[in-house]
Parts: C-alpha cells; structure tokens; sequence
C-alpha cells in the first residue's frame, strides 16, 4: 500500500493536488557499527523513525512529506575504517542548499532535518540557510540525544551500543550478527582533562578510541527493549512534527 507520506512511494497524480506543511528530510550514514551491525544502521534508524513518525502525525492531520533518506555522514574521523563513507561537510551544505531551494520554490517553507548520525551537524549550516532563505523555517533533529533514553537501558554508549543494537534487533533482526559474535566497545578516554569534560572540543580518530569500533557494550540488548524505545522515540518524535506542522512560524515566541 502507498504511503501517502512518503515522496518515493507517491506519484505526480496525487502530488500534484496535495499541499504539505512540512518537509522531513532523514540523514543516516554509511559506517562500521561494531562487528554484528551494518553499516547502514544509522540510515534504517533514520528511514524508520521518519516514516513511523509521519505516519503518526498524518494521522493525526499534520500535512507532511518524508522526503528520500540521504544515506551519507561527516565520517572524517573514520577515514582510515575500510568502506567507511565520508561526505565533508562543505558537501553536505551543497546538497542541503539544493533541497531547500527545491522546497522554497515549491511552497514548502518548513524542513526538519531528522539526523540519525552523531558527525553530522547542521547547525552552522542551517544558520547559513537561513540567511539565504529567510522565509524558511529549518530545524534539526537529533532522536538519539531525547532525554527520554536516560535509563532505559543498563550500558551508555553512542555506537553500535545497547541503544542501537536493541533498535536494529526490533526491526532489522535478520541484518544483526549474533551478539556473541560483537565487541565489547571499550571506548580508550582522551587524557586531556578539558576535552573529557567536554567543555573542549575535538574529533575522535576512531581507530584509535575503539578496537572495534563500537562504543558502548551492546550484550544486554534486546528486542524488547528496542521496541519500546522506538515507540517511545516516534511517539515524541510524531507530536513534534503536527506542532510544526500547524504552527505560524511568525508567531513563535510569546
């Protein structure tokens, strides 16, 4: 069945009469995700909670469209990580200007940015968008920094961790290697006091962070869990897209 939400299931006859509200744009990556997940873990999460957080919005009567998941990220710290694919993010800022000059040009003049990789950063670049394109609203969001993951689950991480691997479990379980077969990702701290406290900044060289290139111990997940972290995830995710979508972006502030 056609989702009507969704733009590469739809067609010219029912575009053409349709008016959307609100855009939403998923951002994955191809990377490494420990030993048992894929590489495209980052870009199902970001297809998955797009389209099940439309769904629920549409139903809700938000007038909303997900457009194709871009399944490249910033992966500058994993150059040397075989088949690790990087786009820079001057790059990124190319297509992003392209996509919202389509948008604007459309009458589409809200997109949400739905990032599911932790080296992608929009923020500089919406700044910068938004100067070029004053009438549009443009925000990002980062689903796997909702508060609401504090926890849930037993082992913090941020790749190929519990929190993923439960995810992947619940709704690609086929694509997930036994989890006897993972890595314990132990992540090796910076010694400089500053960029651990995080008040300093700098990229992590991956290779030299984590042996196998996890980040977090994924042995406790389940599919469980992952499943009730999505519906949890696109629950929250759902609400905010009806309230942007039914908001006058001129009225924002009281």
């Amino acid at each position: 069945m056609i989702r009507p939400y969704i733009l590469a299931e739809s067609n010219w006859k029912s575009i053409k009469e349709s008016d959307y509200e609100l855009a939403i744009l998923p951002w994955g990556a191809t990377e490494a995700h420990n030993y048992h997940l894929p590489y495209a873990t980052d870009t199902i999460l970001a297809d998955t909670i797009a389209a099940e957080s439309a769904r629920i919005a549409w139903e809700r009567g938000a007038k909303l469209i997900v457009l194709p998941t871009i399944p490249f990220g910033v992966n500058t710290g994993q150059l040397d990580i075989k088949l690790d694919m990087n786009i820079y993010p001057s790059t990124q800022l190319i297509i992003l200007n392209d996509i919202v000059e389509n948008l604007n040009r459309h009458g589409i003049k809200k997109l949400v940015i739905l990032n599911s990789h932790g080296g992608n950063d929009f923020k500089t670049m919406v700044r910068e968008l938004g100067a070029r394109y004053p009438d549009m609203f443009i925000s990002v969001c980062n689903w796997f920094r909702w508060s609401g993951r504090e926890g849930f689950f037993e082992q913090e991480g941020d790749h190929a961790d519990e929190m993923e691997t439960s995810m992947l479990l619940h709704l690609k379980p086929e694509w997930v290697l036994p989890l006897e077969e993972a890595g314990e990702g132990k992540e090796k701290k910076i010694k400089i006091k500053a960029l651990r406290e995080g008040w300093f900044w700098a990229e992590r060289r991956w290779s030299q962070v984590s042996q196998d290139t996890g980040i977090g111990n994924p042995a406790a997940s389940t599919k469980e869990k992952g499943k009730r972290f999505f519906e949890m995830v696109v629950d929250e995710v759902a609400a905010i897209f009806v309230e942007l979508a039914k908001i006058d972006v001129t009225c924002l502030y009281e």
